[in-house]
């Protein structure tokens, strides 16, 4: 049997970011993936802000080859609905706002980017290609899992010995295996049924006219949705009703007659067709022993919101530190508990918000009688057992012709009538309220975790919303971005955090370095002291009001960036009360005989961190 300290099921974008943080944390890993190629039909496109940050941090290199790959802002600002593709009832400009932008910039050094799937993946394939940690093997599945006491065993459908690993992490996406094989259920509905066409149409947008990023299309014989990707290639999308409609049993015939109704006479050619079930699920647990569940293998999300790829993102980025703490740095195997504890209570908000962006979007369409709401309870009630005796096909042939019938309703868009001009006046009223399903800066950065390893703080976070980001230093948050000076040189603050210990961020770091040599205190992590120095005079007050403990406190950061404990209190004052903090809430996560080895003072004020890895 092959030894592995962390086997990784899946090279999606969660399991191949949390190969490359644990190479970057030293920790080495075998990814697993049943694809010999990446799936060049796109499912995720939106990369938010955040998730640039975790690649950043994971390997600078990484991160811009990523960003390369994103196209102008400026070129994917309009959401459009529309009676037909060349008649508009309305749109929102996500660059309307002339402050949403400069906001957006000051929040990150990254912007919100556009950029499907089937792009970003032979990127990150390529990345783990390169790192010589990761050994990386196409084309092998997981068949069995054998979960032990202290290892766990899998099996592969090519090989005759089985991988002995410390953890292994299912990243195997929603339709998980290992899930399956543990036998943790999802908890949620199936809200939609989706079927979707990835082609290719070079003429569909003249030069010189707008070619909105999302165009929401109801028309008499098409309801859905169209994205537009790099170079000429979109994803057409469109819920149906039963698994043997057409759509879903001859999915190409389908979409070769549907395709010139919707685009007209264009030139198309189709790349690849798809179907798959829009649910709203999460795992009954993310742990079971020396099985840990990321990404969409542990939670799956209607696409409304763009939080699916990113949250698995947060995921991996959320457990390679502790992973590695507890294979390299003497953390105790119940630091890997808190992962769960701070990761669910994220991803069901993002779930929330992805729901209620789902049926929102029936304020549009209710006056015509097209709704999210009426395609869940028709597909609900196609699959109750009192239909079970009614053959399957038949069923699927019956919702083939209903559907026409209910899609004649959008006729009256077309209409140049009193009624039809009623009805456009109210969709094009209602488009604005649609905004918190494509601006959620404030979910992006505002997510905050709590729990044993954040200090507790009255009262309860407050202000901010779906939309608004308020940056804040409170335990749990992300560390707030910021230029700061560092060698004569302006860095962005998440640059000098380190990978393996713990940042103190302060405006005084003179003393706080003082501070920790004096008072010397068992730690589980080294601690590195970094200077909030504003990288100009005239920027020092907003540096200090940003960070939110005055002029002398500091703030205490995790290695994924969030905030664990603050104080406005000097280094004088305050440096019992962190000790007791890290003594009381970190200490017990590490074993006893590593904890007493480290000492927070002059020798955990490291001046720099590096990584063999970094690029």
């Amino acid at each position: 049997m092959r030894t592995a300290p962390v086997v990784i099921a899946g090279a999606g974008p969660t399991g191949s970011t949390l190969a490359l943080l644990l190479a970057r944390h030293g920790i080495p890993s075998t990814v697993l993936e049943r694809r010999e190629q990446p799936l060049m039909h796109p499912a995720a496109h939106i990369i938010n802000a955040r998730s640039l940050e975790i690649w950043h941090h994971t390997s600078p290199r990484l991160a811009t080859e990523i960003t390369a790959l994103a196209p102008p802002t400026d070129t994917i600002n309009i959401i459009r609905w529309c009676s037909r593709l060349t008649e508009s009832l309305g749109e929102i400009d996500l660059l309307s706002d002339p402050d949403r932008l400069t906001d957006l910039r000051a929040h990150s050094p990254f912007l919100i980017a556009h950029i499907g799937q089937h792009q970003l993946m032979p990127v990150l394939w390529a990345a783990l290609e390169r790192e010589p940690l990761v050994d990386f093997r196409r084309g092998t599945a997981v068949s069995a899992i054998e979960a032990g006491a202290d290892r766990i065993a899998v099996h592969t459908e090519r090989a005759t010995q089985a991988l002995d690993a410390a953890y292994l992490v299912a990243a195997d996406g929603a339709n998980s295996v290992v899930r399956d094989s543990a036998g943790i259920p999802l908890r949620g509905p199936v809200l939609a049924n989706m079927g979707s066409v990835f082609f290719h149409a070079p003429e569909l947008h003249p030069p010189g006219t707008v070619r909105p990023l999302l165009s929401w299309i109801y028309q008499p014989d098409f309801c859905g949705v169209m994205i537009a990707h790099a170079n000429d290639d979109y994803i057409l999308m469109t819920a149906y009703l039963h698994p043997e409609q057409e759509i879903a049993r001859d999915s190409r015939r389908h979409w070769e007659r549907a395709l010139p109704r919707v685009l007209g006479s264009t030139e198309v050619t189709i790349r690849s067709t798809g179907t798959w079930k829009m649910t709203s699920q999460t795992a009954r647990a993310f742990r079971q022993g020396r099985l840990l569940l990321a990404g969409d293998a542990a939670h799956r999300f209607p696409h409304t919101g763009g939080f699916g790829l990113n949250s698995g993102v947060q995921d991996a980025h959320n457990l390679a530190w502790k992973i590695a703490a507890v294979l390299r740095g003497g953390a105790d195997d119940a630091l890997l508990d808190t992962y769960e504890s701070e990761r669910r209570p994220v991803v069901e908000r993002f779930a929330e918000q992805s729901v209620a962006n789902h049926f929102l979007l029936d304020e549009v369409t209710a006056p015509v009688g097209i709704t999210n709401r009426a395609v869940r309870q028709t597909t609900e009630a196609l699959a109750r057992p009192l239909l079970s005796r009614v053959p399957p096909r038949a069923l699927g042939w019956a919702c083939d012709r209903l559907t026409p019938l209910q899609l004649k309703r959008t006729g009256v868009l077309l209409a140049s009538t009193p009624r039809g001009r009623r009805v456009r006046a109210h969709i094009a009223a209602a488009i604005p309220d649609q905004l918190e399903h494509f601006v959620s800066t404030g979910l992006e950065f505002g997510y905050t975790y709590d729990g044993p390893l954040i200090h507790a703080e009255t009262p309860p976070p407050g202000g901010g919303d779906v939309v608004t980001y308020r940056p804040t230093t409170r335990p749990g948050a992300r560390l707030p971005h910021a230029i700061v000076q560092h060698e004569d040189t302006p860095r962005p603050v998440h640059d000098l955090l380190p990978h393996d210990g713990l940042a103190l961020v302060t405006p005084d770091p003179g003393a706080w370095e003082r501070a920790l040599r004096e008072r010397p205190a068992d730690c589980p992590l080294p601690v590195r002291v970094v200077g909030l120095v504003a990288a100009s005079p005239a920027e020092e007050g907003t540096l200090v009001e940003l960070f939110e403990v005055g002029r002398h406190g500091a703030v205490l950061v995790r290695p994924d960036g969030h905030v664990a404990w603050r104080t406005t209190g000097t280094a004088g004052q305050a440096t019992p009360e962190l000790n007791r903090f890290l003594r009381d809430h970190w200490q017990p996560y590490w074993k006893p005989d590593t904890a007493s080895a480290r000492q927070l003072g002059a020798d955990s004020v490291v001046p720099a961190v590096s990584s063999p890895n970094i690029e």
